[in-house]
């Protein structure tokens, strides 16, 4: 297990660095995956960059600073990538209860290969083994993303948000993951009614993360 991965790791089970303002930086954990994470007082920096660059742009106890547009216009001119959105990124560990009360709504959940959906296709670009569910009203997807890590997606239809759907779909996506392994979610803090489902299936929130993309921002 490699440094990237036992720090999420260890995030999971309530873990964390010292919250003293510390850095730490790291190679990519693969050749797609580069981004800054953001614990409690702590950062960590996953790129192919010199470590002594990152701190020298990253002056100690500045706690903003990893997440914020001059630090990671400068990462993105460095390693020719662009920034995707600040998530949140929540976790659910294989001890962890997820809401059973509402796994109910997500009906009978039915694999398709179907990758046509928009989400699918983002979903490609970010995960490799990408399976994907649907059940009346939405969709959920899996895969492992970074640090081989695996990440769970949902996709509500338009007419079937307020109903608990979102809630029962990331609580059904538990059983799509091998049991011994965390499950884990990337949701914007501005899409409220996504990161209240994700919460009320058990999710737990343990940081921030921007991830850099390979891919053109005009594509």
């Amino acid at each position: 297990m490699d440094t990237l991965a036992k720090i999420l790791a260890a995030a999971a089970r309530g873990e964390f660095p010292p919250s003293d303002g510390g850095l730490t930086v790291l190679p990519q954990p693969s050749p797609r995956d580069a981004g800054v994470l953001a614990l409690t007082g702590h950062a960590v920096v996953f790129a192919d960059v010199p470590p002594e660059w990152v701190r020298r742009l990253l002056p100690p106890g500045d706690l903003g600073a990893p997440l914020g547009p001059p630090f990671l216009s400068a990462l993105c001119a460095r390693t020719g990538r662009w920034a995707e959105t600040h998530d949140v990124l929540l976790a659910l560990p294989p001890s962890a209860d997820t809401a059973a009360d509402g796994t109910g709504r997500a009906g009978a959940l039915v694999e398709s290969f179907d990758q046509s959906h928009p989400r699918v296709k983002r979903a490609l670009a970010h995960r490799s083994n990408v399976r994907v569910w649907t059940a009346e009203g939405g969709t959920v997807l899996t895969g492992r993303g970074v640090a081989d890590r695996w990440e769970v997606a949902v996709e509500v239809d338009r007419t079937a948000r307020g109903t608990g759907l979102g809630r029962a779909l990331a609580a059904a996506a538990r059983s799509l993951v091998p049991a011994d392994e965390t499950l884990w979610a990337q949701v914007a803090p501005g899409n409220a009614a996504s990161l209240r489902a994700f919460l009320a299936a058990g999710f737990t929130p343990v940081g921030a993360e921007v991830l850099l993309s390979r891919e053109n921002a005009a594509g």
